[in-house]
């Protein structure tokens, strides 16, 4: 499981990079409609790799003790990351669930953790596996279930440019993985339409 890292922000080299990269790509970073881009850039990536310097961890730590040992879902929970590879966003939506063993979590905490991972450089394979692992270990869970689908502009604005194409990872841990009963609920309950 993957925590906070250590790293702070440094807004000034990041407006500095966006200055630069705009002389290098043949703008004038000083003409009207550019001016102040750079500083606007830092802002927006100061928000969007936030997760960096936050702890999925601890978003799940705050729980209950309860009997309740049914499985617990929570489906559709939007979410917004950038690939590694080429700094492009890729966004959809994920579906947790859990067999709690004695303790459970509120369901925003969940949402809370799949936001700390996604608003770091990301892969959708290792945010899927990096929140199944986080929730399977910080809960203790009988058993813990993934699926995110995503749409990647790195593969719809650019390259071989396919919008529409969604990419779907899933990981299951305990007795998501070994019975394949508590395995078919989940998948079955994360497609049924409210």
């Amino acid at each position: 499981m993957t925590s906070a890292p250590s790293q702070t922000y440094d807004f000034a080299s990041v407006e500095d990079c966006m200055q630069h990269l705009l002389r290098s790509i043949g703008e004038n970073p000083d003409r009207e409609g550019l001016a102040d881009t750079p500083r606007r850039i830092a802002a927006m990536y100061e928000e969007l790799f936030e997760g960096l310097g936050q702890d999925p961890v601890e978003a799940l730590s705050v729980g209950f003790e309860e009997s309740h040992d049914e499985m617990v879902i929570l489906r559709d929970i939007p979410f917004y990351s950038m690939c590694e590879h080429h700094f492009l966003p890729f966004h959809g939506k994920a579906a947790v669930g859990y067999l709690p063993d004695g303790r459970i979590v509120g369901l925003s905490k969940i949402a809370r953790a799949l936001e700390i991972f996604a608003r770091r450089p990301q892969v959708q394979e290792r945010l899927t596996t990096q929140l199944a692992e986080c929730v399977g270990d910080v809960l203790q869970a009988r058993g813990v279930g993934v699926v995110i689908e995503a749409e990647h502009t790195c593969m719809t604005a650019r390259g071989i440019k396919k919008p529409g194409s969604v990419m779907v990872t899933s990981v299951m841990r305990g007795l998501f993985r070994d019975d394949v009963n508590t395995r078919q609920e989940f998948l079955g309950l994360i497609r049924a339409q409210g």
